[in-house]
């Protein structure tokens, strides 16, 4: 399968993450992508990016070594009410504005205030991509998000490093083929992540492609292939 894009990646700005903004866009342009996004850590992550790291990204080249970069943030949700921790005045700034449960910083609930939350930020008009919503961080029910996601036309990413056996994320796999046979059922498209913390693992979805070959998941569906159709997708 052709790929052209990765939007999920962190840069030592991260915190917990270990190659520069250069030496990421530098990789991506030897491995041949169009486009590469940078989706830094926001503050709910111990060791991460303040808000006035974002406020400054103006002075970031969008074009570098061949590469169209897409500048932005990996916003924790909070709790079971969608709560961000990040103001839409800072999301005003970014290229791209993905959202994820992290343990550090997430109240989960019951299943359904759980899913109730994802649902909100799903639906919210800033965010563009949900990451890693199948790692098992929270006990969710994929099918209203699935169906929130075809309505607002908001991204469900399939993680690959939610898959690394060292991650012990032992529920991620059984999770994300049931999120591929929900978007294969509804015809929602998804974006593969590598949520790359060094540049070697940048468009990096070896434990993906088992998961989308068991379910006959429709290459037109994942929206790595072709950067114009995730702009338009995204209306970027």
């Amino acid at each position: 399968m052709k790929i052209e894009l990765d939007v999920h990646t962190h840069t030592v700005a991260s915190g917990h993450a270990f190659s520069t903004l250069q030496e990421m866009v530098q990789a991506a342009a030897d491995k041949g992508l169009k486009m590469l996004g940078i989706t830094e850590h926001t503050s709910g992550i111990p060791g991460s990016c303040d808000p006035i790291y974002f406020r400054n990204l103006h002075v970031v080249p969008r074009q570098m070594y061949g590469i169209e970069l897409l500048l932005g943030a990996e916003i924790n949700i909070l709790d079971g009410e969608g709560n961000l921790d990040m103001d839409v005045e800072t999301m005003k700034r970014l290229d791209l504005r993905i959202a994820g449960i992290h343990s550090l910083c997430y109240k989960s609930g019951t299943k359904e205030e759980n899913t109730h939350g994802m649902v909100q930020v799903i639906s919210n008009p800033w965010i563009h991509i949900i990451s890693h919503p199948g790692d098992g961080t929270a006990l969710l029910d994929f099918e209203p998000m699935v169906l929130a996601a075809k309505e607002h036309h908001t991204l469900l990413e399939i993680n690959n490093s939610s898959l690394k056996p060292i991650r012990h994320k032992v529920d991620a796999r059984e999770n994300n083929l049931t999120i591929l046979r929900l978007c294969k059922k509804y015809e929602v498209p998804v974006i593969l992540g590598s949520d790359a913390h060094i540049s070697f693992d940048i468009a990096r979805y070896d434990y993906l492609y088992e998961l989308l070959q068991l379910t006959e998941f429709p290459e037109e569906l994942i929206m790595n292939r072709d950067v114009e159709t995730f702009k338009r997708y995204l209306d970027l």
